[in-house]
């Protein structure tokens, strides 16, 4: 079943990256006492998600940050490593918390996997938005194809 309003935030293990290089973070550590602007996508740099849904985040998150929200997460089904250099090269800065979920736990645990397949891209997750308070869904949106619904924009109106 996909996350939907009122579910508690899974707590399973995903990775960053540190001053150390990658690193693993419980969920319950990025959602525990904060609000936050989380989305997912299907993949770091594909056209997208680099061209609207992370920029987005970046552009918006003063504007987010105005309205309570006190971390932007994304995540995907991608390594720290790429997490990272898909940050840098987007220029998010300490904007957005880049979270790779390459083993898939947080994805499954939510269930927004998709077969991607098809594509020859592999399990990814879903394109998705949500706004999570002390680890709790407050608002959730998700997109089959194409973009909008799970833009910062969207999110901003749920605040």
């Amino acid at each position: 079943m996909a996350l939907s309003k009122n579910d508690k935030m899974p707590v399973v293990n995903v990775g960053v990256m540190t001053e150390n290089g990658p690193g693993v973070i419980s969920t319950e550590e990025i959602f525990a006492g904060k609000t936050v602007a989380l989305f997912g996508l299907p993949g770091a740099f594909t056209k997208t998600c680099s061209s609207q849904h992370l920029p987005g985040y970046v552009r918006n998150a003063e504007a987010l940050k105005t309205k309570g929200v006190d971390s932007i997460v994304c995540i995907s089904v991608n390594d720290p490593w790429v997490m990272h250099a898909w940050g840098e090269s987007q220029e998010v800065g300490d904007k957005v918390m880049m979270v790779g979920d390459g083993a898939l736990n947080f994805t499954k645990a939510v269930g927004l996997e998709v077969d991607l397949n098809d594509k020859c891209y592999g399990p990814r997750c879903k394109r998705f938005s949500a706004l999570v308070v002390d680890g709790v869904v407050k608002s959730v949106h998700y997109e089959d194809s194409g973009f909008g619904e799970t833009s910062a924009e969207k999110l901003l109106e749920d605040l």
